[in-house]
């Protein structure tokens, strides 16, 4: 049974199987019940869908009440929020990532081409607000927005299909069609990603008066915010998919189980959020979820002091910024003093962390080198990749290039593990025919018109064992007679500058162990932040031609072959064509990876109830969402 068969049919199981509201005596937290006896909320069978979507606990029934700690960091950690809250897309990932399931949207059916996927939502569903969330919602965020220059200058790529985006069409009040000019038979999980929730994030009650269709004195509200235009309104009032401001403004909206109070923004010290009165979904025993009453963020500026904080008993669930292998003996060290369980999460990146070589860096003399194939090779031959697990990964890793888990279906041997070996004689040899024979007094080569050949590599200082892992490459290159000067900053300014294409090589773990085909972004040159081997390429494809830089012949031939495989009719069409793209990118050696990932670790409380243990650590997957945090309870 494939995904989709496996989706559609948990979905009609669903229906046949929820409890039907008027059917049911619901239940409700203490906190809302006192709220409806005080006539400040409606009862909470008048605030669920008719239908809720009921959700069987991993342990059992919990308990409500009490407040979750986690700590974010400063300075751009919005999707810190978005894996805890998870995405409130039409579909999600099940709890163990092997297959698609409905969400928002009750069932869905999707035509026999693939071209058109008509989705069911739950009637008597309602924003946070208590307003009804409909197919106008949907048809707003799509029709709107998506395909508004004005707000998206070239829409998301995963809504374009034959360089045509998206149309929504209201069937009826919970009936909407969204067709594409050609097959898209990947779209239903794509929507299970975090960049796949645009339809159900936009309530159009509520946002509509930030766009000039539906407000016509929206020229006040613009001068009142003092930004430059509509679209800047709009993404400040009513955010993105991974804008900060989507979690800055509390006033607006939300279907997610927990809604904002205190936001996050530059001053902000905390982020709370508390429970969604009119979320849609209830435990089997009909108590409407979620269980816990409020989320309490801190925000903390190093990954040191997050770390202090769960050896300190201070944080209930941690995994996002103390990951790295290094920190488990001293969380296992702690456990006691802590109150807490040490967990490990197998990762589904293909690589714990990745070299992108920026081919359109703005150093005209780098980026000739850059696109030469033997440049990279010697890179890569002269990085000590066991050194590096040995040191920083406490020998857990493998050396590894980009592909895919040998596991995986697209496992692809020579993107896997070529050029893996330390062989410093044969990459000094392939320098020196490239020209680069001489050196100056400091040992590093000059360019033949001279100039030392010096690569500046951006790293955030959220991930201190990237710097680490650099500190090492560093001093490996340098052998090679190659200067590699790293530039630490902070997350917001690390992905400034990475926008501005102000790097010649980035660092970032990379994604694609088990799920390249959902981020295929060292492959393709398709997502606008993270394909980092060149972000003007990215804009070409996304502007078809009219922006950015022109990509060379392989880049351009695998674009047009993910065209072709998000039209694919079939899945074994699709798998092939997907095949193709690996083995031109195993050709190229575009991104240079280092080792595989190691388990995720983490803490979780020991109060902390219905917590599934064999969730994997991705982005894709954003880690904890799908594991349903609406049914994590706290033990008395």
């Amino acid at each position: 049974m494939n995904t989709k068969q496996a989706a559609r049919l948990f979905g009609l199981a669903l229906l046949a199987g929820g409890l039907s509201n008027g059917a049911v005596a619901f239940n409700e937290a203490p906190t809302l019940a006192s709220q409806v006896r005080e006539g400040k909320l409606p009862n909470v069978d008048k605030r669920l869908p008719d239908k809720p979507e009921v959700i069987k606990p991993f342990d059992r029934i919990g308990t409500y009440g009490g407040a979750l700690r986690s700590a974010l960091r400063a300075n751009g950690d919005v999707n810190g929020i978005t894996r805890l809250i998870s995405s409130q897309g039409l579909t999600r990932w099940n709890p163990d990532f092997s297959a698609v399931v409905p969400n928002v949207a009750e069932s869905w059916v999707q035509s026999a081409d693939a071209r058109e996927f008509t989705f069911k939502l739950r009637p008597g569903m309602k924003w946070s607000d208590g307003q009804p969330f409909t197919a106008d919602d949907v048809l707003f965020a799509v029709n709107d927005l998506l395909g508004n220059k004005q707000f998206f200058a070239n829409p998301p790529s995963q809504y374009v299909i034959a360089n045509k985006l998206v149309a929504a069409e209201k069937l009826d009040d919970f009936t909407v069609k969204l067709k594409f000019a050609s097959a898209y038979h990947t779209f239903i999980e794509q929507l299970a990603t975090p960049m796949g929730q645009h339809p159900t994030l936009y309530p159009k009650h509520y946002c509509e008066q930030f766009h000039p269709k539906y407000n016509p004195r929206i020229d006040e509200l613009i001068k009142a915010a003092h930004v430059s235009d509509w679209g800047a309104l709009m993404r400040l009032k009513c955010g993105d998919t991974e804008a900060p401001t989507r979690w800055s403004n509390p006033e607006k909206p939300t279907l997610d189980p927990w809604i904002l109070v205190s936001a996050y923004g530059t001053s902000a010290t905390r982020v709370v959020m508390k429970r969604n009165p009119y979320f849609w979904q209830v435990d089997t025993a009909g108590n409407q979820l979620p269980y816990i009453d409020e989320l309490h963020l801190p925000i903390i500026s190093e990954p040191e002091t997050i770390l202090l904080s769960a050896i300190n008993g201070q944080i209930d669930f941690q995994v996002r910024h103390i990951q790295n292998i290094q920190n488990r003996p001293v969380l296992v060290e702690n456990e006691a003093k802590g109150k807490y369980k040490t967990i490990g999460l197998n990762d589904v990146n293909a690589a714990a962390l990745a070299i992108f070589i920026n081919q359109s860096t703005k150093n005209a003399k780098l980026r000739p080198l850059f696109r030469n194939h033997d440049f990279r090779v010697a890179l890569s031959l002269a990085m000590n990749r066991q050194e590096i697990n040995d040191i920083v990964f406490l020998g857990q890793g493998i050396p590894w290039q980009i592909g895919p888990a040998r596991a995986n279906k697209f496992y692809n041997e020579k993107l896997a593990t070529q050029y893996t070996n330390y062989d410093l004689k044969t990459a000094n040899a392939m320098l020196d025919r490239l020209g680069l024979t001489k050196r100056d007094t400091d040992g590093f080569r000059i360019f033949p018109d001279g100039g030392r050949v010096s690569m500046g590599v951006i790293v955030s200082l959220a991930v201190p064992y990237q710097i680490e892992a650099l500190e090492l490459l560093r001093k490996e290159w340098a052998k090679a007679g190659l200067e590699l000067t790293i530039l630490s900053s902070e997350r917001s300014l690390f992905y400034d500058r990475a926008n501005r294409n102000d790097y010649d090589i980035s660092v970032d773990s990379l994604a694609g162990g088990y799920d390249p085909t959902q981020n295929p972004r060292a492959f393709l040159a398709v997502h606008p932040q993270e394909s980092r081997q060149s972000l003007p390429w990215v804009r070409w494809y996304e502007s078809s031609g009219k922006q950015g830089e022109e990509p060379p012949a392989s880049m351009k031939k695998r674009l047009e072959l993910y065209d072709k495989w998000k039209d694919a009719k079939t899945d074994a069409e699709a798998d092939g064509l997907f095949r193709q793209i690996l083995a031109i990118s195993a050709d190229e050696l575009e991104v240079l990876g280092v080792v595989t990932p190691t388990r995720a670790v983490g803490i979780r409380s020991n109060r902390l109830g219905n917590f599934y243990e064999k969730m994997p650590w991705g982005w894709t997957y954003p880690s904890p969402g799908p594991a349903l945090l609406q049914q994590w309870y706290l033990a008395k």
